[in-house]
């Protein structure tokens, strides 16, 4: 059994709650245990044939099929409103459909209470966020009505002393009407993503109908599941059913390529999978930078965590880096790096339902970078006024809690990256969110313009020579940040492959009248907001270090 199925068996085995919440990877295929081993089947069938195996009528119920008899069909209609009109189907509107249901338990509750036979009934409600919905629920009075009822399933006396079981399935808590996610008397319990070692029994399950997919591995499946962790069992099999048609096996070459595919299909684009050959060894300078993170990325490898950051914030003007420095982390370290993209809906309720998504998916990946671009835009603010309905203050909450939960040490890394570091809140800055704050600064003298300059042209096959090189030294600007350097180098190659002139002759001629991209001040600004941030003044250059 699953832990949420053993918590919800103790809990209505112990009358402690007898309506559940069941939110997650819902809609994925399931393992079914059978009195041998497993097999793969849907929610519903684990339900109904698994947990409520002993209950006499099992009815479900969801928008698009309506009110359906899963388990006890002629207990079910021995009701006497069945039996008056055994010719009149059964209702399939949300109103009329939760009213049925309603009025159905509690017939059999009463004839509990009057000793006239117990009847063990489970009702589940599939999709239940289309029927309670958290979008423009309160301005819906049928809506509401239905609220109320489904509350009443675990609250109502008359029903709660009797053998009854309601499961309210919905992919996204945040999705669901408040009066019903919120309501003490239920229980929410979460579906996570399959485990590695979920996976592991899945494709040993598999092995049989896809040999042709899974040929190079021969039922060693340990190390492709822990490969294949934070994609579901149904993505899974469909790439196998994929692969067998077109006998093409499953390997180690297309196995990342593939989990990108599944995990950001599964995600619906809010999340990206930064893939990355570079290392630190890319990174020009910054060597006390470097020297910390490969320091992190050792206690990480050495499973020691006790000293590992939670996050990191990497700041600093426009165009230093700071993307760049992730991907060449992420490579150095050998771990993927999630980055996510525009999570925020104008759908009241969406965006909290596309963050759970988000956390669910980050939980079971395993060992992962979290990549915030433009931090103090994104990460909403615990006050942010009337004009968004306080979605920026649910936004901040929800990740501010995720960001601290002791958990995720060693497991996730949040970095945020931001050239605006002051407008990020001051609580998801604080050490057991983000504990090592790392500058990045453009060049401090012509010499280090200089040697950033020719590594960009050495990659567009342009070459400057050490004697001519030192030539050009004192006409460099100061304060070139990567980017303006790669935007001067693209100048450069452009002016030589144009003009028909020699590599010194075009930088020299790019060098006239530059300007820099980013204003003086905006960028003194940005300087000194990230010297401030700086968690260790080693990160800092003399000549930036506030005085």
């Amino acid at each position: 059994m699953p832990s949420w199925a053993r918590d919800l068996i103790n809990l209505y085995e112990s009358n402690a709650s007898n309506q559940f919440i069941l939110f997650g990877n819902v809609n994925d295929q399931q393992l079914i245990p059978t009195e041998t081993s497993y097999r793969i089947g849907s929610l519903n069938e684990f339900l109904v044939r698994v947990l409520l195996a002993r209950f006499d009528v099992v009815l479900s119920y969801d928008v698009g099929n309506g009110i359906r008899v899963e388990k006890g069909g002629e207990v079910f209609s021995s009701w006497p409103e069945i039996k008056q009109s055994p010719t009149q189907s059964l209702p399939s509107a949300p109103r009329p459909a939760i009213e049925k249901l309603t009025h159905y338990l509690r017939y059999v509750s009463n004839l509990a209470r009057l000793n006239r036979g117990s009847t063990q009934v489970a009702v589940i409600v599939r999709s239940a966020d289309l029927v309670t919905p958290m979008l423009g629920g309160g301005n819906d009075p049928d809506v509401n009505a239905m609220a109320v009822l489904l509350r009443d399933w675990a609250s109502d006396s008359l029903l709660t002393t009797h053998s009854l079981a309601s499961f309210l399935i919905a992919e996204n808590l945040n999705d669901l009407h408040p009066l019903v996610a919120g309501n003490p008397r239920a229980t929410q319990l979460k579906i996570a993503l399959p485990s590695a070692e979920d996976l592991q029994t899945a494709l040993s399950l598999w092995q049989s109908a896809y040999p042709r997919s899974l040929k190079e591995y021969s039922g060693k499946y340990e190390a492709l599941a822990a490969q294949l962790s934070g994609t579901t069992l149904g993505a899974i099999e469909s790439s196998l059913k994929r692969s067998e048609h077109v006998s093409e096996p499953l390997n180690a070459a297309g196995l990342v390529r593939l989990k990108k595919q599944l995990v950001e299909k599964d995600c619906n684009g809010l999340i990206e999978f930064l893939e990355s050959a570079r290392t630190l060894e890319d990174v020009s300078g910054l060597e006390k930078v470097k020297t910390w993170l490969r320091q992190d990325i050792q206690l990480w490898q050495n499973n020691d965590v006790a000293a590992l950051p939670k996050g990191y914030l990497i700041c600093g003007p426009v165009g230093t880096g700071k993307t760049y420095l992730v991907e060449c982390l992420a490579g150095e370290a050998g771990v993927p790096v999630v980055k996510l993209k525009n999570f925020r809906d104008k759908w009241v309720g969406s965006t909290e339902g596309n963050l759970e998504k988000i956390f669910r998916l980050l939980q079971a990946l395993g060992r992962c970078y979290v990549f915030i671009d433009e931090a103090d835009q994104a990460l909403g603010r615990r006050d942010a006024g009337q004009n968004d309905s306080g979605l920026s203050g649910r936004i901040y909450s929800m990740i501010a809690e995720e960001m601290g939960s002791s958990s995720n040490r060693g497991k996730i890394v949040w970095v945020l990256a931001s050239s605006r570091p002051d407008l990020i809140e001051v609580d998801l800055k604080r050490p057991g969110r983000v504990d090592t704050k790392i500058p990045l600064f453009p060049t401090t003298t012509p010499r280090e313009s200089l040697d950033l300059l020719r590594a960009l042209l050495k990659r567009r096959n342009l070459q400057l020579p050490d004697e001519e090189a030192q030539q050009l030294e004192a006409s460099m600007p100061t304060l070139l940040t990567p980017g303006a350097a790669e935007a001067l180098s693209v100048k450069i190659y452009r002016v030589a492959r144009t003009g028909g002139c020699s590599v010194v002759e075009a930088v020299r001629e790019s060098l006239t009248d530059y300007q820099n991209p980013v204003p003086l001040d905006v960028l003194e600004t940005q300087i000194r907001l990230a010297a401030r941030e700086a968690s260790d003044l080693d990160f800092v250059p003399e000549c930036f270090r506030i005085k």
